[in-house]
């Protein structure tokens, strides 16, 4: 006899014991069935649970990835508003010189340079989403309005604003500057 021959075990062939009986006679199971069963229902509801759970973490990190892109969002918003914020001085700075040019002023080159650099100024703040706040002649609001007088006034309704003295901008729904206004008592 080969060696292979020795190791391998001889195919059992099925006897009366162990097949099924036709008549609806009970038979038991073998224990090794049973045993069989029992993992396997056990193996099932590891796997039942191991699905929950890797479910709910899928869950948690979606929701941690927008919650991540939320603050992102945020935080860019906050930073270009900042960055905003300091153009908006330029912004003044050259609103009153455009106020207050020179007599003859428009027929010169250089101060043509000057609107063109003002257009350049506002064309960028404008592609960034920045809007002037509308102030003249509307009805005081503490969300988008800094009141810096109160003053009296027979032809202007009370909490009216009278003058703006300096604009307000914002980007969407984010205040970047409250316009400074004069508001009717």
């Amino acid at each position: 006899m080969t060696e292979h021959k020795k190791r391998t075990k001889p195919v059992e062939t099925p006897t009366e014991e162990m097949t099924t009986p036709d008549e609806g006679v009970e038979t038991q199971e073998l224990p090794e069935v049973a045993a069989l069963k029992e993992e396997l229902a056990a193996v099932q509801e590891q796997c039942k649970e191991f699905s929950e759970g890797w479910q709910r973490e899928r869950a948690d990190f979606l929701n941690f990835r927008k919650r991540i892109e939320r603050d992102q969002a945020q935080l860019n918003q906050v930073v270009t508003g900042n960055i905003i914020r300091k153009y908006l001085s330029v912004t003044d700075d050259m609103e009153r010189a455009l106020a207050n040019r020179p007599q003859g002023a428009e027929s010169q080159e250089w101060w043509n340079g000057v609107e063109l650099i003002y257009r350049k100024l506002t064309g960028i703040l404008e592609s960034e989403g920045v809007q002037v706040i509308p102030a003249e002649g509307e009805m005081f609001d503490p969300a988008l309005h800094e009141a810096i007088t109160h003053e009296d006034d027979t032809d202007v309704e009370s909490g009216r604003v009278i003058a703006v003295v300096q604009k307000g901008y914002r980007i969407g729904d984010r205040i970047i500057r409250p316009t400074l206004v004069r508001v009717a008592r």
